[in-house]
């Protein structure tokens, strides 16, 4: 998005504009989903909360903004529908996971539960802040697809694996 149709879309009423590029692509969810499979449901949602909390009160545990901005801001910005999902992004795949066979098929399964739980929280955040669904999904879905199958084999591989080394037969 170039300098003038920002500038443009600033001005249309009832628009808050978001540049395309202020949903950083990073591995923050890989460790949500692994905060979720090994921690289960309750723990990991709780650790996501104070989580939260922790950036909110302006300490530097967020990946820098595009954008510039910190603490609640960036809460309130445009990925704060991907931050604040994230409770129940790790509660979501842990419950997914502690209710069934702890291997490899059930924790992708939970981490893919997980990512849609992420991303209906992003984009709905998205679409709230620019008034445009091909927008939110523009900027907040196709250019990470790819990396969010990978977030999720890796989360699961590694899932599956410390738990097989935790059981009593491993």
């Amino acid at each position: 998005m170039d300098e003038a149709s920002w500038d443009r879309d600033r001005r249309k009423p009832g628009r808050r504009p978001v540049r395309a590029r202020a949903v950083p692509l990073t591995l923050q969810i890989f460790a949500v989903l692994l905060v979720g499979l090994l921690l289960g449901s309750r723990r990991g949602f709780a650790a996501l909360a104070l989580y939260l909390v922790e950036g909110a009160s302006g300490l530097p545990v967020f990946s820098p903004s595009p954008l510039g901005l910190h603490g609640i801001s960036q809460i309130m910005g445009p990925t704060g529908g991907f931050l604040m999902a994230y409770p129940l992004v790790a509660f979501t795949a842990g419950w997914i996971y502690e209710h069934t066979a702890r291997r490899f098929a059930w924790a992708a399964l939970a981490g893919f539960a997980g990512e849609v739980v992420l991303f209906a929280g992003g984009l709905g955040w998205l679409f709230a802040l620019t008034h445009s669904l091909s927008l939110a999904i523009e900027w907040g879905l196709y250019w990470f697809l790819f990396a969010e199958i990978i977030k999720i084999l890796m989360a699961a591989g590694f899932a599956a694996r410390w738990n097989r080394k935790l059981s009593p037969q491993g």
